[in-house]
C-alpha cells in the first residue's frame, strides 16, 4: 500500500508544480511581450538499494517560449515593438543589464526613459535621459529624437538611440523579477540589425485558450491521483479489518 501511496503523493505533488507554471503564463496573457514557460512531465526512476522498479512523476520546465507575440497598433509614441527577433535593453534593479520585449515605455519626472514597470531603458552610454520637449519622435533603429523647447517643429535633435540586442535564446535565462539576463552574466553588444515599429505593442506569446485546457487537464490528474490515494488507505482498512476476523 505504502509504495501506491507514495506515488500517488509523488504525483498530485508534481501536477500542482505544473498547475502553477501554467497559472504564471494564464496570469500573464495580457502582458506586454510575455514570454511563456513551457512545462513537462517526464519519468524519473527511484534509485537505491535493489532493481529500480519504482518510477515516478516529475514536472520540469525544459525552457521558454520565445515565439514573437502578435503586434497591436496604439499610435502612442512611447509604444515600440521589437520587429521580429531581439530584446530592448534595461537596467536590472541590481544594476546590471537585461532584456524586454516589452515596449510600453514612459519618460519619469527626471526624465529617463522607463519600462512601464520601472526598468530604465538603456542608451549608448547607460539610463536614457530624455530632456524636456514639445515633441519626441523614436526612430526604427532606436534613435530618440525631441524638438526642444521653443523651437522650430522642424528642430530635430537627437538625444540617444536605444541599445538593441539580439542573443541566441540558448545564452538567455529569466530572472527573478520576469526579464531576461545573459547566462554569462555579461553585457550583450548590440545588434544594428534589431528594429522597432513606433507605436505599436506585442502582445504576450500566452493562449488563453490552450492555457485553460491544460488547467482542467491538470485539475483532472490531480483529481485522479487524490482518488488513487484513497484507494489505497480503504484498500489498507479492508485488509486491517480481515486481519481482526482471522
Amino acid at each position: 500500500m505504502d509504495r501506491v501511496l507514495y506515488i500517488a503523493m509523488s504525483g498530485a505533488q508534481q501536477t500542482m508544480l505544473a498547475q502553477a507554471a501554467n497559472s504564471q503564463n494564464l496570469a500573464n496573457a495580457n502582458t506586454t511581450g510575455f514570454r511563456s514557460e513551457l512545462s513537462a512531465f517526464r519519468s524519473q526512476p527511484v534509485f537505491g538499494p535493489g532493481y529500480p522498479s519504482r518510477v515516478y512523476a516529475m514536472a520540469e520546465s525544459p525552457g521558454v517560449n520565445y515565439s514573437s507575440g502578435t503586434l497591436e497598433s496604439t499610435g502612442r509614441t512611447l509604444d515600440v515593438a521589437v520587429s521580429g527577433p531581439g530584446w530592448i535593453a534595461v537596467q536590472a534593479p541590481d544594476g546590471s543589464e537585461a532584456y524586454t520585449r516589452a515596449g510600453d515605455l514612459r519618460i519619469t519626472t527626471a526624465g529617463i526613459l522607463e519600462t512601464s514597470t520601472g526598468f530604465p531603458v538603456l542608451g549608448n552610454g547607460g539610463p536614457l535621459a530624455v530632456p524636456p520637449h514639445q515633441k519626441l519622435a523614436i526612430g526604427r533603429d532606436g534613435t530618440v529624437s525631441v524638438v526642444p523647447l521653443g523651437q522650430q517643429p522642424n528642430t530635430l535633435a537627437v538625444v540617444d538611440r536605444i541599445k538593441l540586442v539580439n542573443p541566441s535564446p540558448s545564452d538567455l535565462q529569466r530572472s527573478a523579477d520576469g526579464l531576461f539576463v545573459s547566462r554569462s552574466g555579461k553585457p550583450v553588444p548590440p545588434d544594428a540589425n534589431v528594429q522597432l515599429i513606433s507605436g505599436a505593442l506585442e502582445t504576450s506569446n500566452v493562449n488563453p485558450v490552450n492555457a485553460m485546457v491544460n488547467m482542467i487537464e491538470l485539475a483532472q490528474a490531480y483529481e485522479m491521483q487524490v482518488k488513487v490515494m484513497s484507494t489505497a488507505r480503504q484498500n489498507d482498512a479492508a485488509t486491517t479489518q480481515l486481519m481482526v476476523i482471522q
